[in-house]
């Protein structure tokens, strides 16, 4: 990998994500030696990336060069790399472009979908967690009504144009919104010679509220927001199977769909060589200690998605999302240096700077601390909080801009094709 050799400590970091890079730039002028390994050569800010699927934003928005985040730091190194196994016993972490020894390692690896063991629908379903992905959601969602202008059969077209959003959480309530906006203020302007009214957006959640986890209140408003804007909302409904053309769910009802959208959960993204220690068997997250130290390793920390720290109030361990990672990022920074030089560790604390989602145009739901609130107002908290937390000045101007154009106008500029997607499955 060609890593100068160093009297520092060397600290290698798994993962480019919130976890990742707030660790890296919390020990960017420390006398440690850093590496980060990533294969991709960028940062992606995930909540935006519904937006992309749908034609609001363009990827480059979102994403941000990981060099470009750590330029100018002495002791830091980046590889673009595909991390393989870490092999625990020598202290070195095997990558498709050579190995690399290490004094500490620390896993951020993320999360990935979670299908539950479901391999057909994870064949024919499309996921969200990463820009290709999204790219080719918004290729699908295009091409899709292409098709459906081409084809005389009715129950083609309507399963071309009906579209299934698997998960009533935050990610499928947004898509889910996004989606009905479409419907209403661009399908028909672009497709003038398609009766887009027959599109159909269904949001189908297991159990008995969306974006569990959040307030009743929230729950509530957000099924209210998404019904006023034409999603059908199912719940206590469980998909079972999907075919690529035929939705089969716990019950007698079943959908036929071109698109189904798998937004029903995440878990850890293991690396080989991890399998034998003590994970959780539904989420696959490694379990941390108070200080997100493997159990069983001094020297070996895991943070954000991929780590489970059990607490009181977080029996299951915190949200797999931004927060909780940038929080333990930046701590571990503080606690290495610590451990380093033989110090007491500070046991980490999370923070709960409340959840949001945005179901559309001028409509959002909050949870802060100690306020909670719906409506245009929280649209707007939301949309401040994001542009806050995406990184660098011109990607905050870039998606500020788009906002305000995509506001005024109810436009969509980047609904492009640029990559084909086609299913590999045809129809009997």
């Amino acid at each position: 990998m060609n890593i100068p050799k160093t009297s520092y400590p060397r600290i290698v970091i798994i993962g480019g994500g919130f976890a990742g890079v707030a660790l890296a730039k919390k020990l960017s002028k420390q006398e440690v030696q850093v590496v980060l390994l990533d294969r991709n050569n960028y940062h992606t800010f995930q909540p935006l990336l519904y937006q992309v699927s749908t034609g609001g934003l363009e990827p480059d928005s979102i994403a941000y060069p990981i060099r470009k985040i750590l330029k100018d730091f002495p002791n830091f190194y980046f590889r673009l790399a595909n991390v393989e196994e870490i092999d625990t016993n020598k202290n070195k972490v095997r990558t498709d472009i050579g190995h690399l020894k290490f004094d500490y390692l620390i896993v951020a690896s993320g999360s990935k979908t979670n299908f539950f063991g479901n391999s057909e629908i994870e064949k024919h379903s499309m996921a969200m967690k990463t820009i290709p992905q999204s790219l080719n959601l918004r290729s699908l969602i295009l091409e899709n009504f292409e098709d459906a202008l081409l084809t005389s059969d009715l129950n083609e077209r309507n399963a071309l144009m009906n579209f299934v959003i698997v998960g009533g959480g935050p990610t499928g309530v947004e898509l889910a919104g996004a989606l009905a906006e479409i419907k209403k203020g661009i399908l028909p302007k672009d497709y003038p010679d398609l009766d887009t009214r027959m599109a159909q957006i269904n949001l189908i959640q297991s159990g008995d509220v969306l974006l569990k986890g959040m307030s009743a209140k929230a729950s509530e408003k957000a099924e209210v927001f998404l019904e006023k804007l034409g999603v059908i909302v199912w719940k206590n409904l469980r998909v079972t199977n999907y075919d690529g053309f035929t939705v089969t769910t716990n019950s007698d009802l079943t959908f036929k769909t071109q698109t189904l959208v798998w937004a029903a959960g995440v878990k850890g993204a293991i690396i080989r060589g991890l399998d034998g220690i003590e994970f959780t068997s539904k989420s696959k997250r490694v379990l941390v200690n108070e200080f997100n130290q493997v159990k069983g390793f001094d020297h070996i920390f895991a943070i954000g998605d991929i780590a489970e720290m059990v607490t009181l109030n977080y029996p299951n361990g915190f949200p797999m999302t931004a927060q909780p990672a940038i929080q333990q990022g930046d701590q571990l920074g503080d606690n290495l240096l610590r451990f380093i030089e033989n110090k007491p560790m500070k046991p980490f604390v999370y923070k709960n700077k409340g959840t949001m989602a945005t179901i559309g145009r001028n409509k959002a739901v909050v949870d802060l601390k100690k306020f909670k609130f719906q409506g245009i107002f929280a649209w707007y908290v939301w949309m401040f909080v994001h542009l806050f937390f995406l990184i660098g000045f011109r990607n905050r101007m870039v998606v500020f801009v788009n906002w305000v154009y995509n506001y005024v106008r109810f436009d969509r500029e980047a609904r492009l094709i640029i990559r084909p997607y086609k299913k590999r499955l045809k129809k009997n």
